[in-house]
């Protein structure tokens, strides 16, 4: 500003001088006076020009170059340019910062939803898309209450209280159930609220199926107990004969026995679920394992009809040499549910087939085929849940406790490998655990 000032007087000076010299000797101070009007005219003119030159500037969009760089008004353009690259800087700053809390609960395994003071949408991630089945190029800025017709839901919008929550149905896919949301209001900001909603339905199906496994050890435990109770009380308060004391003293044997199978699978199952994966520190050769399957196939043929030998046609086929990367203990205990299954389950005469077969992709598959009465397609993709029984009675009579094929399952998955069963009724049943080829090294 001072040297602004300074060169308007040095020009009014100039001016002056010149107006003075030109002037005829008796107009010489008129002239002095025209002279440094004109040239305080020329002045001002040309700073307005420089003035309408910023000002042009500021309006345009393209504030990268600033036109005037010297003088009052180039420093008040490179100042102004200056605030406004910083303002822009902020305002990229917070669109980024915007962005990445957008981004936040987009990726949020929850459904988040913005409504405003009128319960309008104002943004939702993917997630609530799913869990309300929302269209984020069609529901936006629409009130929740005309897309969400639940009339719990809206009640719960309407109460004074919200931090109770809510548990409604979900429009998105179930985990072969229908879905089933948890569901939150939080009110921030001038009257907005952050609606929050997560998938339960795991959650629930997890606690139903907690009762039905209490409710089932407790009824499997209770019925042996009762059975044990009775014959006790019978043994103290009647006169019996030898012969019928022994037949009550085996009775219960078999009630004892059914218990304590009943606990060594239970004690397996939360072992299986407590331990770490087995690695490949400990291996099985095939060909072992096979023989060991065998003579308890061929034991247990002859038990189940109180006979010296075997009832069923046994087949074993010599397996190639491979070894099996896994908990030995584990892979046993699978394999042999499957082969005692066979036995228990198929009718004296008829034949139980266990072989390897080799796949093209490298895998490797332990087959055990039995010529049994088959099961139901309805009952395959039930069978490995616990204490599920296609025949409730004849599981029992044969000794089962609904509990194995849910072990060789948990045997399966720590070993990285596949249940797989196929049966036809009346024909048999054919269960096969199927290895991958990380899992296997040529002997």
């Amino acid at each position: 500003m001072f040297g602004r000032a300074i060169s308007f007087l040095l020009l009014q000076g100039l001016g002056g001088i010149m107006g003075w010299q030109m002037a005829p000797e008796a107009l010489q101070l008129r002239g002095m006076v025209i002279g440094m009007l004109a040239v305080s005219l020329l002045f001002f003119l040309l700073d307005f020009s420089r003035g309408l030159t910023v000002l042009r500037w500021l309006r345009s969009s393209d504030l990268s170059e600033v036109p005037v760089r010297r003088g009052l008004w180039g420093e008040v353009a490179e100042r102004v340019r200056r605030l406004l690259r910083l303002r822009e800087q902020r305002a990229q700053e917070n669109e980024r910062r915007l962005q990445d809390f957008l981004a936040a609960f987009q990726a949020s395994p929850n459904g988040v939803l913005l409504l405003d003071a009128h319960d309008a949408i104002e943004w939702f991630n993917q997630v609530a898309a799913q869990h309300f089945g929302l269209d984020p190029g069609r529901d936006l800025l629409q009130r929740i209450v005309n897309l969400v017709r639940d009339p719990d839901f809206v009640a719960y919008l309407d109460a004074k209280d919200p931090s109770e929550g809510l548990i409604m149905a979900g429009r998105g896919p179930g985990i072969g159930h229908r879905q089933r949301l948890s569901v939150q209001l939080h009110p921030y900001g001038e009257g907005r609220r952050l609606l929050l909603s997560r998938d339960i339905t795991a959650l629930e199906q997890a606690e139903a199926q907690r009762r039905d496994f209490v409710a089932n050890v407790s009824h499997e435990i209770r019925t042996p107990l009762t059975v044990l109770a009775g014959f006790i009380e019978t043994l103290q308060t009647l006169p019996l004969s030898a012969d019928e004391r022994a037949k009550y003293l085996e009775l219960m044997a078999q009630q004892s026995q059914r218990m304590q199978s009943l606990v060594g699978d239970l004690l397996t199952l939360s072992r299986l679920e407590a331990s770490p994966v087995p690695d490949a520190s400990e291996t099985v050769l095939a060909r072992p394992l096979m023989d060991q399957l065998a003579q308890e196939a061929a034991v247990l043929s002859a038990a189940s009809a109180q006979s010296p030998q075997p009832v069923h046609t046994l087949q074993f086929i010599t397996p190639p040499p491979l070894e099996i990367m896994g908990s030995a203990h584990e892979l046993y205990s699978a394999l042999s549910n499957l082969v005692s299954n066979a036995v228990r389950y198929t009718p004296a005469g008829g034949c139980v087939r266990v072989e390897w077969l080799l796949l093209e992709d490298g895998r490797a598959s332990c087959r055990v085929q039995d010529s049994g009465p088959g099961i139901a397609p309805e009952h395959l993709p039930r069978l490995t849940e616990r204490f599920y029984r296609v025949d409730r009675s004849r599981s029992r009579d044969t000794g089962g406790t609904g509990l194995g094929l849910a072990i060789v399952k948990h045997v399966a998955q720590r070993h990285d490998a596949e249940l797989r069963i196929e049966s036809t009724p009346g024909k048999g049943s054919s269960f096969s655990f199927v290895f991958p080829a990380h899992r296997l090294r040529p002997t």
